[in-house]
């Protein structure tokens, strides 16, 4: 039975932060060391971020608030409130992200009222209330009392996956269940001035915003694009568990974010797709046909025109992808949804995988105009990838996302055009 992804839809805050505007700031800060304050100037910079959107409406250089509590504007000081005071905030702001997420997601599914809803997956790891978010969208929606509630907390930037994946479940259980899943980030919150590293490149890199789409056996309508869930994998590598975590401290979220996390990504990424594209027999057969023609053109280029490049292919241990764009695995698979959990990340997965620069412009551009928003971002990157006139029916897509473990979760899709 397919199972699809459907009226994908994405919401941001209204307040945006220019970068290097909030860089200034972060630079300026009293009590940075010398290190510190060049270590904001170079995580700025690289980031690869232009705009990044907020829930705190007074963290702008305009900001007229009489009793701010993030930022003040007229000192150009960034506060440093309670965590009480941060999961207020949230609870207030996250509530009108996951319900105007929802209520956009239902509304682009043609043929879906809101009394179809039968499961609600939630997603968040930047604040927490009960009753939550679930709770919430039934309420707001006017969703079915009787609907299922799930919500998946305080995983990271990872968790939308497990989120499509536990959906794609639901409805392989249940042929008639129709399944909402929205995931709300509020990243800003938590943003801090300090001199430690970990520290200042989470400060460069994260930001608001949600996501939701519909999961079910129903197929897309005419012209609607949807993406069908093919496979999912999750991977947990050997080392990093160290260099990606999130703890609650006493003002606010305190995220561990090394700079070694893009090498680790680097080191493993291979060896966690691999059992992904294990389940998929299709794409296993196209890269075993991609490496016997990439071997023969070797082989043929060195050797001249009557090299053997089934010979050339039959090398033990040879890897399915190689260091140049127009790999294998690259050609295989049309598209990739790569969570930009940083500009670094992109890059090491780009020349790791073989990738072509178009098939990370979606990770890029929304990474560039939106910031790193943790759990939802992937979502968003889907959303770019099939609103690609490239993006043709038939087409596969491979997403991964990234997050404290270090945890690699994966999926292999396929592009549906109703």
């Amino acid at each position: 039975m397919a199972v699809t992804l459907r009226a994908l839809q994405t919401v941001v805050p209204p307040t945006v932060l220019v970068q290097e505007q909030v860089r200034d700031i972060f630079a300026a800060q009293p009590g940075l060391s010398r290190l510190a304050q060049r270590l904001v100037t170079a995580s700025f910079n690289l980031s690869g971020i232009d705009t990044r959107h907020t829930v705190i409406e007074e963290l702008t250089l305009d900001s007229t608030v009489a009793e701010p509590q993030f930022f003040d504007a007229a000192t150009q000081r960034l506060l440093m409130p309670g965590t009480r005071v941060r999961n207020e905030l949230y609870i207030e702001q996250a509530t009108k992200l996951f319900v105007e997420a929802g209520r956009r997601a239902i509304n682009a599914c043609p043929g879906l009222e809101a009394s179809d809803i039968t499961h609600v997956v939630t997603v968040s790891c930047t604040g927490f209330y009960a009753p939550g978010p679930d709770y919430m969208l039934v309420r707001e929606l006017g969703l079915a009392p009787s609907t299922q509630r799930y919500h998946l907390g305080f995983m990271g930037c990872y968790a939308a996956m497990p989120a499509l994946r536990t959906a794609k479940q639901f409805v392989e259980a249940d042929p008639n269940a129709v399944v909402l899943v929205v995931s709300a980030e509020l990243c800003s919150l938590h943003l801090r001035t300090s001199s430690d590293p970990d520290t200042i490149v989470a400060s460069s890199l994260f930001s608001d915003g949600a996501a939701a789409g519909i999961v079910s056996s129903r197929p897309p309508a005419a012209g609607e694009n949807a993406l069908n869930l093919d496979h999912f994998e999750t991977v947990i590598t050997p080392v990093g568990e160290g260099d990606m975590a999130w703890k609650i401290g006493d003002e606010g979220f305190e995220m561990i974010l090394s700079s070694y996390v893009p090498h680790i990504i680097d080191e493993h990424i291979e060896s966690a797709l691999a059992p992904l594209f294990g389940r998929d027999e299709s794409l296993t057969r196209a890269l075993a046909a991609g490496v016997v023609a990439e071997a023969g053109a070797v082989a043929a280029e060195a050797q001249g025109d009557g090299a053997d490049a089934s010979a050339a292919a039959a090398e033990p241990g040879q890897v399915l992808t190689a260091a140049a764009p127009g790999s294998p695995l690259s050609t295989a698979i049309a598209h990739w949804a790569i969570h930009p959990g940083g500009r670094s990340i992109l890059d090491k997965t780009e020349t790791k995988l073989g990738l072509t620069e178009a098939q990370l412009v979606p990770s890029r551009e929304t990474l560039r105009t939106n910031g790193n928003m943790s759990s939802a971002t992937i979502l968003f990157v889907m959303k770019a990838i099939l609103e690609q006139e490239n993006a043709a029916a038939g087409d596969r897509v491979c997403a991964m996302a990234f997050g404290p473990g270090l945890t690699v979760e994966s999926s292999l899709m396929t592009v549906l055009r109703g």
